[in-house]
């Protein structure tokens, strides 16, 4: 299995997902600030391919970031319903959620703090396993600060830019469940904590880390 992976390749690979292609393709309708599709529509999609699976085997939901100054409930519902309208057909399961209100669920969600994040990447830097540290925008630009060889070669490590290690473990468990050849490298098995949930919406939810 190849260990290395070129942003082509990259784009390749997420493309073979209909899913992901047809809400890139449909992400700039929407005029959102940051627009991203990013997380586990992207790095599971990859782990999907190279195990020979279809590509959107395991994939329980698609995480569309974007950033608005208000962080209201009620602005970002707006959004929610709109792109609930947009991607209706899909028949796939869309969070949606803007990085500037992520501060005010979070600790009710986890019981965990989370500083207040300053843009969409920032929240992507912050992803708990390095590799899946991945983001699309609505230019079809890829954001990888981690790089993409961890991820073709499914080399899992904690993010130390991560703000709630606890909840690595857990994380990493169900990655495994669904893709046993990956490899956890991080050696930190005092990590317990329950994995983030998510609420619910009709067709579009709000999202987990």
């Amino acid at each position: 299995m190849p260990r290395t992976m070129t942003e082509a390749e990259f784009l390749l690979t997420i493309g073979r997902n209909p899913v992901n292609t047809a809400i890139l393709a449909r992400l700039p309708r929407l005029g959102l600030q940051q627009a991203h599709l990013a997380a586990g529509a992207l790095f599971q999609t990859v782990w999907n391919v190279r195990s020979g699976l279809d590509p959107q085997a395991h994939i329980r939901d698609y995480d569309l970031f974007y950033w608005d100054d208000d962080p209201s409930f009620e602005a970002e519902d707006a959004v929610i319903r709109r792109a609930g309208a947009l991607f209706r057909d899909l028949g796939a399961r869309i969070e949606v959620r803007n990085q500037a209100r992520v501060h005010l669920w979070f600790p009710e969600k986890t019981g965990l703090p989370r500083p207040p994040l300053a843009s969409v990447r920032e929240g992507i830097d912050q992803f708990l396993v390095e590799c899946t540290c991945v983001g699309v925008d609505a230019t079809g630009t890829v954001y990888a600060p981690r790089g993409l060889d961890d991820l073709a070669a499914g080399r899992l490590k904690l993010n130390g830019r991560n703000h709630t290690p606890s909840l690595y473990r857990a994380k990493v468990q169900a990655y495994l469940q669904r893709w046993p050849w990956l490899t956890d490298l991080s050696a930190a098995d005092h990590l317990t904590g329950p994995a983030c949930g998510a609420d619910e919406r009709q067709g579009v939810r709000r999202g987990k880390d």
